[in-house]
């Protein structure tokens, strides 16, 4: 069955070309009108797209014009429609991020790949970690630490030495950013059911931020974070270059 496209495309200008082609070869109909969302750029747009569009229940297909483009499939113009036939579904469901400001305001985020802490200014951070409400590091003294998906391990969590997890494991990513003290400490793998908090130790001398997805707070006290399994993504990708093959690739180059 041929399915009705909606086209996205980031705002540069090979993806705007792209965009222009498809559209020209296949047409382009509104989002209420469509069965599936292909989205033209790189990563960054594709998160974009998945936060827009989650309160639509249609699966996302991506075709890379960006950078790295690993939640992308290859451009071409033809076929896509015997693509998206035999396409293969990725299910991704996102953190939740509240985050409690040094003014006694709170504000509010979802994140596919990650959420981080990062100290706003020259001194390190100091974080307390507590896990279902029990105290598992009581100092940590770094640049930051994060809190990452499956789908977001292979990104920032994966350039902090964190640990690539396959798609579809329970489980999350807990990774420092340079870590001082304690100076060994790796991380920890956290089951997806976990309730994980922040608090921020001495916050007026040493800053702290935290970041969902590219969406900032500045000046935080606390952060909470659980996996949100109410909301669930759907990615498409090409039979043989999926999600599940290209987190497995990426340890093995």
């Amino acid at each position: 069955m041929t399915r009705k496209i909606a086209f996205v495309a980031s705002s540069v200008d090979s993806p705007q070309a792209a965009l222009a082609e498809l559209t020209d070869f296949y047409g382009n109909v509104p989002l209420d009108k469509a069965d599936v969302i292909v989205a033209l750029g790189g990563d960054g747009f594709m998160l974009q797209t998945l936060h827009a569009t989650q309160h639509i229940d249609l699966p996302v297909y991506g075709m890379n014009r960006g950078t790295v483009g690993f939640l992308m499939n290859a451009y071409a113009r033809d076929n896509l429609h015997d693509r998206l036939a035999i396409a293969e579904t990725a299910l991704l469901n996102p953190l939740e991020m509240h985050a409690e400001r040094m003014d006694g305001s709170f504000s509010q985020a979802l994140a596919i790949n990650e959420v981080s802490l990062l100290r706003q200014g020259a001194q390190a951070a100091k974080l307390r970690i507590l896990i279902d409400g029990r105290e598992r590091l009581p100092e940590l003294v770094c640049d930051g630490a994060m809190l990452s998906t499956p789908a977001g391990s292979t990104a920032y969590n994966y350039s902090a030495h964190g640990p690539i997890l396959p798609v579809g494991s329970d489980v999350m990513a807990l990774t420092p950013v340079a870590a001082f003290r304690p100076r060994r400490w790796r991380g920890a793998l956290l089951p997806k059911s976990s309730a994980v908090r922040f608090e921020v130790v001495e916050p007026d001398k040493r800053p702290v931020m935290a970041d969902a997805d590219s969406r900032s707070v500045r000046n935080v006290v606390s952060v909470d974070i659980t996996s949100r399994e109410d909301i669930v993504h759907r990615l498409l990708f090409d039979p043989g270059h999926g999600l599940e093959e290209r987190l497995i690739r990426e340890q093995f180059v």
